[in-house]
């Protein structure tokens, strides 16, 4: 509806997977699951529900009547309390043992952690093809000499090539966190109102070992193998930190990277891609903005401080369970989602159609390479007899004098000045010799092959895309 509000996440910027994901028949429908999976395993654990119950409960996953729920949730003023009320008019012989010795947060908590491990495991799919992409333009111009900058002033010869593999191991290190996360999340079970279980050391008899097998079945059908050893009425609002602080590093990984993809873009070295038709500005025809770069570094300002929520969250819970979770997770949960996989879409596009101005990045070595060659410079003339303190401060005087007619406008030939002191030892033409570029980039080929060939594991199978950015 143009009436109302809707996010730009749903909007503009998020994939439909991701989308369906946090959906509400994505949630409800996790919701019936996990109520099929507690009446199965009640039934098949001696209590009294039927096999013909869990099948009738199967038999309506999908057909969740939203205006029945919304109008007994008006009534009750309680949501999961709707949705057993909905389930059971669809599935009446079953209505009688929906929910049966559980509290909400069974199906709220799991169904979330059930969600939130396939927005991980999807992204870290997404964050692979950012990383193939950028595999393969770093392989492309390891050995292309460009300026290094430090405090963005000219330093030292890198290659472009060399300066990806910075935002590749960056995003190595997400993915590694990433990995971490999702190995290690836990479901919660079916644990009662405290996570006591004493519904069902009643429902069971004091049968523990039941109990136990209960969890081990419902949290094995969602593909869980450990449970929480011990919990309150909630899973620990911790994993939600941990969640959010994993896509907030994703966030600072590729800020970075698009913010260098903008200053270079500035000098023209590098530029992201640009559409045939795509306009720069509005007023400025002949403007190439980095709009996606921008856009990323714009969003990942916002996951990162979407990330802030849940340590707050997870630092004031009370005892066993309080409520002032609940709103803001339903927020900062499926936002944070949903920004990481905008900023993973982006980052897709970008690095797959990233161009390198070649001619631009050599004209822009060779207007500084003077300056950095003056230490190889240096090294050669004292091999020929100068005095090291004395070239040093003829190096300084020469340096600091093509630097201020470079400012001014003015021409400027140090290597000419250099020259002209016979304590120097050597001519302009012999100076030019050690010019060349490579003679400056150490071992920056080497070191990108042997990193490329330490990522091809973690990377074997992934092929590098463009995500289609329709805005």
């Amino acid at each position: 509806m143009k009436d109302h509000y809707e996010s730009p996440l749903s909007s503009r910027y998020a994939s439909e997977y991701m989308l369906r994901l946090f959906s509400a028949d994505t949630r409800i429908q996790t919701w019936r699951k996990l109520w099929i999976a507690l009446a199965r395993a009640e039934h098949e654990l001696g209590l009294p529900v039927t096999a013909e119950q869990v099948a009738e409960l199967e038999a309506h996953v999908t057909d969740i009547d939203y205006e029945c729920a919304a109008a007994r949730e008006k009534e009750v003023r309680h949501d999961v309390m709707a949705h057993v009320y909905t389930y059971g008019k669809a599935a009446p012989s079953a209505a009688g043992i929906i929910h049966l010795g559980a509290t909400s947060c069974y199906v709220t908590d799991n169904a979330d952690l059930v969600i939130y491990r396939q927005g991980l495991e999807y992204l870290r799919e997404q964050l692979k093809k950012v990383m193939a992409n950028l595999v393969k333009f770093a392989d492309a111009y390891k050995a292309v000499p460009t300026l290094g900058y430090t405090h963005y002033q000219p330093a030292q010869l890198v290659t472009v090539g060399k300066r990806a593999t910075l935002w590749l191991q960056d995003l190595a290190a997400d993915l590694e966190e990433l990995n971490f996360v999702i190995a290690n999340m836990k479901f919660l079970g079916c644990r009662g109102t405290t996570g006591t279980e004493a519904s069902f050391m009643d429902l069971f008899d004091g049968d523990t070992a039941k109990i136990d097998e209960m969890n081990r079945r419902i949290s094995g059908e969602f593909g869980f193998t450990q449970c929480f050893d011990v919990c309150g009425q909630t899973y620990p609002r911790k994993v939600d930190s941990r969640i959010l602080n994993c896509l907030s590093s994703i966030a600072q990984s590729c800020y970075r990277m698009a913010n260098d993809i903008r200053l270079l873009q500035h000098d023209r070295q590098v530029e992201e891609p640009f559409e045939k038709n795509q306009i720069g500005s509005s007023a400025m025809a002949y403007k190439r903005n980095p709009m996606r770069s921008e856009r990323i570094c714009s969003l990942a300002r916002y996951l990162m401080a979407d990330a802030m929520n849940a340590p707050m969250t997870a630092s004031t819970q009370w005892l066993e369970r309080t409520l002032d979770d609940s709103a803001n997770r339903r927020i900062s949960m499926p936002e944070g989602f949903l920004c990481a996989d905008a900023i993973l879409r982006l980052a897709q596009n970008v690095t797959d159609g990233l161009h390198v101005n070649e001619k631009i990045v050599e004209k822009t070595v060779r207007e500084y390479l003077p300056f950095i060659a003056t230490e190889n410079l240096m090294m050669e003339a004292v091999k020929r007899g100068g005095d090291r303190q004395q070239i040093h401060e003829i190096i300084r005087e020469c340096s600091m004098d093509a630097t201020a007619k470079m400012k001014a406008g003015e021409g400027w030939d140090l290597l000419a000045d250099l020259a002209t002191h016979p304590e120097f030892g050597m001519t302009k033409a012999e100076m030019e010799a050690v010019l060349d570029p490579m003679l400056y980039i150490g071992r920056c080929p080497e070191q990108v092959t042997r990193y490329l060939e330490k990522l091809a594991p973690v990377l074997s199978g992934v092929s590098g895309e463009t995500a289609q950015i329709d805005l």
